[in-house]
């Protein structure tokens, strides 16, 4: 008689757990799983640039889905810790996590870990340049988090931009993109294959080939020159030669075989 009575019990138990489960889990107004791995694609690694002041911030600094924003915690946070970003300043959201209730991201690899555009590379054609030079970049990272309610999340990595619109501009073109598209033709064409040219300034080198492993001086001629050196034996090593800020001389050394770069002129 007990086993009679519990089974349908039981039964009846297991029948209502599934379909309260069904029910949230079919529920249309909650973020389901695929719309969180949408969005999670869509917005890592995403760049954008900054709208307002950002402080570094080890404890998300949060966003309503209205865009506002607590001032007096952002102005703490920057008394306490500094600049994260500046307005116009380009950021890159290095780590992404969705839940249910908001998106937590992490701005520039967060705060106290490895500067963020010490990996950042541009695009040209099929071929990418590394991105080294801090006068273009947000000087460190934060953490931010974008809160809305269960029962009314974005859907769409669209949707996330604009609630985030009062903080971040994702359609504006970076300092990085407009300042390639002021250079002369040479200059593209040397960044894109990642190598210095004579009439290089030194952003344009730290944007082609990065920051140099070694910088020695030495006067010629009674003038003062700065070589960057690039690469370490055995193998290829560049030697970059400035005059000032431009390039005179571009050598290239294999093996201990001289190898030395064409002068090409670049029109000023």
């Amino acid at each position: 008689m007990c086993i009679c009575f519990r089974a349908p019990v039981l039964g009846l138990a297991l029948l209502a757990f599934v379909a309260s489960v069904s029910v949230r889990a079919d529920n249309p107004k909650r973020l389901r799983e695929e719309d969180k791995v949408a969005l999670l694609r869509g917005l890592m690694s995403e760049y954008a640039t900054a709208r307002i002041l950002i402080p570094r911030s080890k404890k998300p600094l949060t966003i309503e889905d209205d865009g506002r924003y607590d001032q007096a915690v952002w102005e703490a946070a920057n008394n306490k810790s500094g600049v994260a970003a500046r307005t116009g300043d380009l950021v890159q959201f290095t780590k992404v996590k969705i839940e249910d209730n908001g998106i937590t991201f992490e701005l520039n690899n967060g705060v106290g870990g490895r500067k963020w555009y010490q990996g950042l590379e541009v695009g040209m054609g099929n071929r990418t340049a590394p991105v080294a030079s801090q006068a273009m970049m947000a000087p460190g990272g934060s953490n931010l988090q974008l809160r809305f309610p269960k029962d009314d999340p974005p859907r769409t990595v669209d949707e996330v931009k604009e609630l985030l619109s009062s903080v971040f501009n994702f359609n504006q073109r970076s300092a990085t993109e407009q300042y390639m598209e002021s250079l002369p033709e040479e200059v593209k064409q040397a960044i894109e294959e990642k190598k210095a040219i004579n009439g290089m300034d030194r952003d344009q080198v730290i944007l082609s080939m990065g920051k140099p492993k070694r910088k020695v001086r030495q006067t010629k001629d009674g003038i003062e020159l700065e070589d960057w050196i690039y690469g370490e034996p055995p193998g290829r090593i560049v030697f970059i030669t400035f005059d000032g800020e431009e390039v005179v001389e571009v050598r290239e050394e294999w093996a201990g075989m001289g190898q030395t770069a064409p002068r090409v002129i670049i029109p000023h």
